[in-house]
């Protein structure tokens, strides 16, 4: 029997278990999957990014893993528009897909749609970019904090990007970006279920210190020595990527890296759970209850309108 067409959301913060919950449901209710995550589209970042292996993913298709190449700008309007597009077609194949991710804007994006939010100011965006350059991401946390300390509290501090986007609209609209974000949503022609994965706090960190020594022993510092041309692309401004590059800087030694790096991973995961918080429609479990996931998916799409 039919049923409404469903994207099954797993979100939760980095090192949870989201991959390999997901292709265990994947293969339960036989069906494919699509990456939210911001960084896993680019086939250049494989172990920073901890995606599944090919192994992991066998039996199962992935999309948006691998998708494209650094060298392209990729953004979440982008995909926003490809992911929607991708679902209209496997919605005729399938009535239940999976969408996982720890990457909030974009699991937002296609579940709600983007809001309609100011175009780019060129002058402020010099500005900013300008400031940026000449004293670092501190500057722009700290005008962020001061101009929208809401939106301060929920955003990945050491994305670049995000930081300066929320200033220009901040900016160029004199009002808070959070404040213009407003959650209107577009109409999908599919039912989200959102179920959350979490764990008590010391065994999540735990799991993302184990997780960042696995990474340097895979091979995470010859990784980011390929990545040097690209250094200055945003989606390596990010954890994992920015740390390395300092120490091949000669700006700090191996050691104090990896430790920033299980540091920094260990605020963005703070800043994960606070953000999917905000959203009542999930559902939160412990990684392990595979079954009880299972039970409630299967009970929540007999209840679907």
């Amino acid at each position: 029997m039919k049923h409404t067409p469903t994207l099954l959301v797993i979100a939760g913060p980095t090192a949870i278990g989201k991959t390999a919950l997901s292709i265990q449901l994947a293969k339960h209710f036989n069906t494919s999957i699509l990456s939210a995550d911001s960084r896993q589209f680019f086939k250049e970042m494989s172990i920073g990014t901890a995606k599944p292996t090919q192994e992991e993913m066998l039996g199962v298709t992935h999309y948006f893993i691998d998708s494209h190449s650094i060298s392209e700008e990729y953004n979440v309007g982008k995909y926003e528009t490809d992911a929607i597009q991708l679902l209209d077609k496997l919605f005729k194949e399938k009535d239940l897909i999976l969408l996982v991710g720890g990457s909030g804007l974009y699991v937002d994006a296609v579940c709600n749609g983007l809001d309609e939010l100011p175009e780019a100011n060129e002058n402020i965006r010099k500005q900013l970019e300008a400031t940026y350059q000449t004293h670092g991401i501190t500057a722009l946390q700290e005008q962020l904090k001061e101009l929208d300390p809401d939106y301060y509290a929920q955003v990945d501090l050491n994305n670049p990007q995000r930081l300066l986007r929320a200033l220009e609209v901040c900016l160029s609209t004199g009002k808070p970006y959070s404040k213009q974000r407003t959650g209107a949503k577009k109409e999908r022609n599919f039912k989200c279920i959102k179920i959350g994965l979490n764990t008590d706090r010391e065994e999540l960190y735990e799991r993302i210190n184990q997780r960042v020594d696995v990474m340097m022993q895979q091979g995470l510092l010859e990784e980011v020595k390929q990545l040097i041309p690209f250094k200055n692309k945003n989606a390596l401004q990010t954890v994992g990527y920015k740390e390395l590059f300092d120490h091949l800087e000669g700006k700090i030694s191996l050691n104090e890296a990896v430790e920033l790096i299980k540091q920094h991973t260990r605020n963005f995961a703070k800043r994960q759970l606070t953000w999917f918080r905000r959203d009542e429609q999930i559902k939160w479990f412990e990684p392990k209850k595979i079954n009880d996931i299972i039970s409630y998916v299967q009970k929540t799409i007999k209840e679907l309108p």
